[in-house]
């Protein structure tokens, strides 16, 4: 059974959305991005968590104002009500639209907090999403409607860092990691950068958060190669925890956790490399932050590193001539390469 109910978002509130749905690569067939697909994960994957919270934090709210205040229970918990509504959800829905705007001018702050537009969104939902939605219809909408709550739920959700969002949208994938972690049994699971029919058998070690991507990895050791591989956990899809245990390798443990620290997307081997950076280079390596390799050494206009190669190379590609590789020469020629091959398309 389906059903379609109609919901009124702000503007900025469904742009966040939709960010996190074309991140977390909830698409339809036509390569555009399916926000109804990735709702229906959110509102059946972060419920359960929502109300406990909301819970939590109106009784705490209670019990503080019944302890310092001479006020009856009865009205310390209307007033917690109008407190929720009025100051959180709505501090909520004001961070969702601009979080800089807590340190801007006054006059600024007060052109950002005016009520946003709202704009009409239908959701489509059936099975698991649907009973979620009735649940909520039955119990959960005292003097508020379900547009609202919803939106409530989504401001709150939007309110966590995006590593935790995630964790919340793959709910059962990290569920079955985390089973897998304890047990140190072994995984498999599809990957949607592979081949559809192709099936990894991992042996799982750490969970890493990548601070420039805000997103998960699982660092493990592959069963059939027996190298360190990392995966990208969104992308994880018909997780097993299978009945296969492992024996934890201490120092394939320790190297993992380096990785994980440093650079948890990849766990390639690092190299040691000497970059030249002209001024206008320094400049782009203090501003580009987003996968910025760490520096172990500065020399004048020398930079020296020891990081993962290919990583080097994806960073370094925004650089040009502000970026000359003198060490390894793997690495030079990879740039030399990538750089000739855009100057002939570009001369064509």
């Amino acid at each position: 059974m389906t059903e379609k109910y109609k919901i009124y978002l702000s503007e900025e509130t469904r742009s966040r959305l939709i960010n996190d749905a074309e991140l977390f690569e909830f698409t339809k067939q036509d390569e555009s991005v399916n926000l109804n697909a990735f709702l229906k994960e959110l509102i059946v994957n972060y419920f359960d968590q929502y109300r406990r919270d909301s819970e939590s934090l109106r009784s705490s709210i209670i019990e503080d104002l019944t302890s310092s205040a001479n006020i009856s229970g009865k009205a310390a918990a209307a007033l917690a009500d109008k407190i929720v509504s009025t100051y959180i959800n709505n501090d909520r829905a004001q961070s969702t639209r601009n979080p800089a705007m807590a340190l801007a001018p006054s006059k600024e702050l007060a052109r950002a907090t005016k009520p946003s537009k709202n704009t009409a969104l239908t959701l489509t939902v059936s099975g698991a999403s649907l009973e979620t939605l009735r649940i909520i219809e039955a119990n959960m909408l005292k003097d508020i409607s379900l547009s609202q709550y919803l939106k409530d739920m989504f401001n709150a959700y939007l309110s966590i860092p995006r590593s935790e969002r995630e964790a919340i949208i793959f709910k059962d994938t990290y569920e079955d990691i985390d089973r897998a972690l304890k047990t140190h049994s072994v995984l498999t699971f599809t990957n949607t950068t592979a081949e559809e029919k192709h099936f990894f058998a991992v042996e799982p070690y750490i969970v890493a958060p990548s601070k420039e991507e805000q997103c998960n990895y699982l660092l493990c050791v592959d069963r059939k190669s027996r190298k360190a591989r990392t995966f990208r956990i969104s992308r994880l899809r018909s997780v097993f925890v299978t009945d296969r245990a492992f024996t934890v390798d201490p120092d394939m443990q320790k190297e993992l956790q380096d990785k994980a620290i440093r650079s948890p997307q990849s766990v390639a081997k690092s190299v040691k490399a000497k970059i030249r950076l002209n001024e206008y280079g320094i400049k782009k390596f203090k501003m580009i932050t987003k996968n910025r390799p760490q520096v172990s050494k500065i020399e004048g206009n020398f930079y020296y590193f020891d990081w993962p190669e290919m990583q080097l190379e994806d960073y370094f590609r925004r650089f040009g001539r502000d970026a000359i590789v003198i060490k390894p020469l793997s690495l030079k020629e990879s740039l030399r390469k990538y750089y000739y091959y855009a100057l002939r398309e570009y001369n064509k």
